[in-house]
This record gives C-alpha cells, sequence and structure tokens, in this order.
C-alpha cells in the first residue's frame, strides 16, 4: 500500500475531509446570504472570517498527509500536530465570527462544532501512535520525548566518524 492510500484510510483524515466539505458549504451559505453589514469593515471582517475558515479547514488534511509517515522523526509529526490542533480550535473562532456578524443559519456551525469535537477524538488517539522514540533532539525545545531536554548531549555525537571511510 502507498504511503497516499494509508494515510487516506486514516479516520482522523476522512473526518477532516468531511469538515473540509462541511466548510466549503459553509462558505456557500453565508456567501449567499443576506446579512446585512452597518459598514465597509463589517463587510471585510466576515469576508475574513470565511477566507480564515477555509484556510484552516484545509490545513488540517494537508498537515495530516504531512505528519502520516511512520518513519517520520517525532518533532515533526508533533510540530504538524500542533499545527492541525491549532487550525481546528480557530475552525471554533471563525465560526464564532461569523454567528456574531448575524450569519442565522447556526446549525450549520453547530454541526462544524460538533464535527470538530468528534475529529478531537480522532486526533488525540492518532497523535498516541506517534513514535516518541524516532527522534532526533529539537533544540528548540518543545517536542522532545518525556525525559529529553533540549540541551542534552546528543548520544549521536560519540559515535566515531571518519570522513576517509566514504571517500575513494
Amino acid at each position: 500500500m502507498s504511503m497516499i492510500e494509508k494515510w487516506e484510510k486514516l479516520p482522523v483524515f476522512k473526518k477532516a475531509m468531511e469538515i473540509q466539505k462541511l466548510v466549503d458549504h459553509i462558505v456557500e451559505c453565508v456567501e449567499q446570504s443576506d446579512i446585512e453589514f452597518e459598514n465597509e469593515i463589517e463587510s471585510e471582517m466576515i469576508k475574513n472570517n470565511l477566507r480564515y475558515l477555509s484556510e484552516n479547514a484545509m490545513i488540517i488534511p494537508a498537515k495530516i498527509a504531512g505528519a502520516a509517515s511512520e518513519d517520520m522523526l517525532y518533532d515533526i509529526r508533533m510540530e504538524n500536530a500542533a499545527i492541525i490542533r491549532k487550525s481546528a480550535r480557530e475552525l471554533i473562532t471563525d465560526a464564532r465570527g461569523i454567528q456574531m456578524h448575524g450569519f442565522k443559519d447556526i446549525e450549520y456551525l453547530d454541526l462544524l462544532r460538533n464535527e470538530v469535537e468528534a475529529f478531537r477524538v480522532l486526533f488525540a488517539e492518532w497523535v498516541k501512535t506517534f513514535d516518541c522514540w524516532n527522534y532526533i533532539i529539537d533544540r528548540w525545545g518543545l517536542f522532545n520525548p518525556p525525559g529529553i531536554n533540549y540541551d542534552d548531549k546528543d548520544p549521536d555525537d560519540d559515535l566515531p566518524f571518519n570522513l576517509d571511510d566514504f571517500e575513494d
């Protein structure tokens, strides 16, 4: 099975794609709605909300695909996971902004909130599968396995290396 087929079958990826389709529908509904704006600033604010909503919905499946390889280093997978979490949480904020601007069909927004909550559970279970011992030390200190610090000595530094061994 190729890597593409593997991540496409992940439940967390499938849910992310469902959310993206729902967001596309919400954006279309808001754009076709009869929301009245008091001024140009309000109009621009909702346009930005819709743009952010779409962007966040697209980031999530892209980052899942980027983190799906089991061979990928732990810190890279966790970095992608942090971006996914941020985007999913911002979907809720974006939905709140749309509602505050007068979008009346809030059942779509409630559905989005419920789907993000279902995604959160799938996401948390998926992250638990990351091999935290497939790592290099994250010198920024954000995504090291438990007990590993950013300033720890790298055990690979003790491996003998002679450049002459690789030259012909």
